[in-house]
């Protein structure tokens, strides 16, 4: 006898997912179509008609594209008021749109340079969560935030970046703090290196994409990156059956923070006594 289905983990529940067009949004977003949830995605593209009818076709759960640029306040909060006119309900929020630069170092970076990413990376999900949390307040719901693992640990060349994931984490603590009363629970995910086309483009503008891949994939003890499927599957736990976590900084890394390893950054610089 053929083993039933397994049951949708996420049935009827609205999900907005933020830069849900490609990588680990688009990942995401496909789970928990999958999983029965009614997924609103948004990007900045006009249209992605091939995303949902891509994710209408896997089911059992809804798809429904809103062109949104979450740098404008006006377009997250008319973002939110299309997903609550059409569905009535929001029950998660996954704040995922963000981007990682090329090497920005301090010396060559000025403020003007700073805060597109202060907007995107940090501004852009606290101004979502202001706008969903009065409906997710209603249903009880959950919002996840993608920070990042260099937070934590830091990155060379990156501070702008760093600064901001680190901003998220410390953010979504803190959220997590006054809307415990409303039965809100606000977690986040800190992704290692994880292959997407985001890192398929940094890597291409370096000076050797192949050695700069194969950085990536030697530092996790594991031997390899992510996939932004298992991203997918930490934050359909987090939503689902994480119901106990809030406030949590979920690492999602492979081991790449753990032990120790060869850091010296003094062998490649020049000493004023040599």
């Amino acid at each position: 006898m053929a083993s039933a289905a397994p049951l949708p983990r996420y049935s009827q529940r609205v999900t907005v997912v933020t830069g849900g067009t490609r990588g680990i949004g688009r990942a995401v977003a496909r789970l928990f179509v999958q999983n029965g949830a009614r997924v609103v995605v948004c990007a900045k593209e006009e249209e992605a008609g091939d995303l949902e009818r891509e994710l209408m076709a896997l089911g059992p759960g809804d798809c429904l594209y809103v062109p949104c640029d979450v740098t404008k306040e006006s377009d997250i909060k008319r973002l939110i008021e299309v997903v609550v006119e059409k569905f009535g309900r929001l029950d998660c929020l996954i704040n995922n749109a963000g981007w990682h630069p090329p090497e920005q170092r301090v010396d060559d970076t000025s403020a003007a340079d700073f805060r597109p990413l202060l907007d995107l990376n940090l501004l852009s999900g606290f101004l979502t969560a202001k706008y969903a949390l009065p409906h997710l307040r209603k249903t009880q719901g959950n919002i996840i935030n993608l920070s990042s693992l260099v937070g934590v640990i830091g990155q060379n060349y990156a501070v702008p970046y760093v600064s901001t994931k680190g901003a998220v984490t410390a953010m979504t603590k803190a959220m997590a703090v006054d809307e415990a009363k409303h039965g809100v629970r606000v977690n986040c995910i800190s992704p290692g290196n994880i292959w997407t086309p985001m890192w398929k483009e940094l890597a291409d503008e370096s000076p050797d994409p192949a050695a700069m891949i194969q950085g990536g994939k030697d530092s996790q003890l594991i031997g390899r990156m992510g996939t932004p499927e298992e991203c997918a599957q930490a934050a359909l736990y987090l939503a689902a059956e994480g119901t106990f976590c809030t406030g949590i900084d979920l690492i999602l890394s492979g081991g790449a923070e753990l032990n120790y390893a060869n850091k010296n950054q003094q062998r490649t610089r020049s000493s004023i006594y040599d």
